[in-house]
């Protein structure tokens, strides 16, 4: 029986060394999870029920479970690395076929799909096709796109402007913007037409003989040099009151401009000037704001994460491009994950079905961009829990060697 008692105390400590030799070799595994060997003691059952006399009939191996604690964030200059720091994982599929991970270092495939090492791809939540929000009831292979990012005609011009109150009035009368003498001041910004080619809108200042009273005129000048009067139709006459505050036009101060149609063979477009901004006083001219809300086209520059899950493409236009945002689950039971391989699980039915979620929402941890969550193995740890099955291994092997003595001594009785 002792024969039987220290075999399985043997049985057991070669786990619990084979368990620790595993997470000493992941040590350095992104995203792996360290495991420890559970045992249970054995006693013998007879059909009459358990003696209060009995003796236990040695070890078992009762669970290897897996430790999901949080490893420690490793940062790195791959905007693809992806850390999960709280609870989640990652989801991931191949050929339908649906896994989870920690391990959160991905590249992009010939197909422009996000994949690890393994070829499984990231899913995540579509954007809905009303592009706001996603959609959080399906799930979708996260993909990027090499085309460039559209144009935007520019619809309006916000310029803040502060015109001295001490100014003269012109001294050459009509307006012509090639001769400063039929203006006080001007400014210019760029602006873009449909199929995103910039033109120069020049907006000039003329200051009348009526007090507080101003001309404003706009000219844009195309791609071939060629200039077109937006302000035809008469000068926008801008007006103030005694103390420096725009009163026409009337709030909320907005001007529109000629219809003006590129040489490009872009669609026309009409500006509209936001002069909310403008006010008169002092004796300086300065220009405090020039904004424009059209964009050229552009390319693919970056990719984005935000901690939220969000993936954006970024353009060379300033413009960003909402793919999708990463999809994370999480188990009642996580321990009952079944390990598949490459730092990788799948759901079993003791760990119950995934609850799938956003990124910094419910349970759920935050995805930092730039980064990968290292293994949670203690390697000081690991070497005293070597150490310890050890020695539990040499003492059920000397209980083997005294059993043997034992049995020798009785075979040897005459």
């Amino acid at each position: 029986m002792s024969f039987r008692i220290a075999l399985s105390g043997l049985n057991a400590a070669n786990t619990d060394l084979s368990i620790t030799a595993n997470n000493m070799a992941n040590v350095n595994t992104t995203g792996f999870k360290l495991s420890r060997a559970e045992f249970g003691d054995v006693f013998p059952v007879s059909s009459l029920g358990l003696s209060r006399n009995a003796t236990g009939a040695g070890v078992q191996v009762s669970a290897v479970a897996q430790q999901f604690a949080q490893g420690n964030i490793d940062f790195t200059d791959n905007s693809l690395d992806l850390a999960v720091s709280g609870t989640g994982f990652f989801t991931l599929s191949q050929n339908g076929i649906v896994s989870y991970s920690r391990a959160g270092a991905f590249g992009v495939d010939r197909e422009g799909f996000l994949v690890n090492n393994d070829g499984k791809r990231l899913q995540a939540f579509p954007p809905n096709p009303a592009g706001v929000g996603f959609d959080t009831g399906r799930l979708a292979d996260l993909q990027l796109s090499n085309a460039d990012n559209p144009p935007n005609a520019t619809s309006e011009v916000t310029v803040g402007t502060n015109l001295p109150a001490n100014a003269a009035v012109p001294l050459t009368a009509p307006f012509d913007p090639l001769d400063p003498n039929t203006f006080n001041h001007t400014t210019s910004l760029t602006v873009f037409d449909s199929l995103g080619v910039s033109h120069v809108l020049s907006v000039y200042y003329i200051k009348t003989a009526n007090p507080n009273e101003w001309e404003l005129e706009g000219i844009i000048t195309d791609i071939d040099g060629s200039t077109t009067n937006v302000t035809s139709g008469g000068a926008i006459t801008l007006q103030y009151d005694s103390g420096g505050f725009l009163t026409t036009p009337a709030p909320p101060s907005i001007a529109t401009l000629d219809s003006y149609t590129p040489s490009t063979g872009a669609a026309g477009f009409a500006i509209d000037l936001d002069l909310s901004e403008s006010t008169q006083y002092g004796e300086r001219f300065s220009v405090t704001r020039l904004v424009q809300d059209g964009f050229t086209t552009g390319r693919l520059s970056g990719l984005e994460v935000s901690p939220e899950g969000v993936v954006f493409s970024r353009f060379t236009n300033g413009q960003t491009q909402e793919l999708g945002q990463i999809a994370l689950a999480t188990f009642a039971n996580p321990q009952g994950l079944q390990n598949i391989g490459n730092t990788s699980w799948g759901e079993t039915f003791d760990s119950g079905q995934p609850l799938r979620g956003q990124a910094g929402s419910s349970a759920f941890g935050l995805i930092q961009s730039g980064a990968l969550e290292a293994s949670n193995v203690d390697l000081t740890e690991q070497l005293v829990n070597m150490i310890t099955a050890q020695r539990n291994f040499q003492a059920n092997a000397k209980m083997i060697t005294t059993s043997d003595q034992l049995t020798q001594s009785i075979i040897n009785i005459r």
